[in-house]
């Protein structure tokens, strides 16, 4: 957790640059180097996707790569060993994104203990709702991991407050309704949210889904803490090729210096 306080609180201007990637895909050896390429283009967090079967608010560009991760072998304790490989080489705080199913498959103590001791900072559990993650919440403090949630446009003062009250890593502001996936705009409504989430939180709040170019990072960045990127990097994995490694630098690169 303060891992991932100290990223935001240590990113250079306008603020933090977080990247998604589905943990094995198209391999776990592939993950590690892309988070470590991340890293090097400028990304301050990683958020390691596991791969589901029906991953919940998740655009096409991520579907896919979850179906390709799964058909390659995925599984929850492979996505915990890549981040401790990860851990062995960098000290980048690392979040996983997930939905529920996967953590209680595996075992929610058991995750989070796991979780723990492969270097993970902090976890986002897509579709656990506060008003049914107490249980989760409880498990996450025991073993210092901090806690991620969502807060969307739409939601009421009381939705964020409940939200934001359980969030111990860093509260994450859906950009716009509907799923991930690259846009071409900034929902028109979204700096009018963030400021009613900063108004309520200690935590620091990054925003994400939509987000494809450097210049859309930098305008979030005006009023966000934070700014999460998955489809545009995840799009890049799956073209293939011997020099992924070195086109996902050149776009979180692109990205951090919009």
């Amino acid at each position: 957790m303060n891992r991932i306080h100290e990223a935001f609180d240590a990113a250079p201007e306008p603020g933090a640059l977080i990247i998604y990637l589905t943990a094995g895909d198209p391999s776990f050896d592939g993950t590690v180097e892309f988070a470590l390429a991340a890293e090097r283009g400028g990304a301050d967090l990683i958020e390691l996707g596991i791969a589901f079967i029906a991953p919940t608010a998740d655009g096409p560009t991520i579907q896919a790569a979850c179906k390709r991760a799964l058909d390659a072998g995925s599984t929850t304790a492979g996505v915990l060993d890549a981040a401790r490989r990860i851990r062995e080489r960098s000290s980048i705080p690392l979040v996983t994104m997930t939905c529920i199913n996967p953590l209680i498959a595996y075992g929610l103590e058991r995750f989070a203990r796991d979780a723990k001791a492969s270097g993970i900072d902090g976890v986002l559990v897509s579709d656990l709702p506060p008003s049914e993650a107490a249980e989760w919440c409880d498990i996450a403090a025991r073993h210092e991991l901090g806690t991620v949630f969502l807060v969307a446009p739409g939601n009421t003062d009381a939705q964020l407050r409940d939200a934001i009250a359980l969030t111990t890593g860093f509260v994450y502001i859906i950009s716009r309704p509907g799923t991930t996936g690259a846009r071409a705009d900034i929902y028109e409504g979204l700096r009018a949210l963030i400021e009613r989430v900063e108004s309520m939180a200690t935590a620091p709040a990054a925003v994400g889904f939509g987000l494809s170019t450097g210049e859309q990072v930098a305008e979030v960045l005006e009023a966000a803490d934070g700014a999460v990127v998955g489809s545009e990097v995840v799009s890049v994995i799956a073209e293939g090729g011997d020099d992924l490694p070195a086109r996902v630098e050149a776009k979180v690169r692109e990205l951090r210096g919009g």
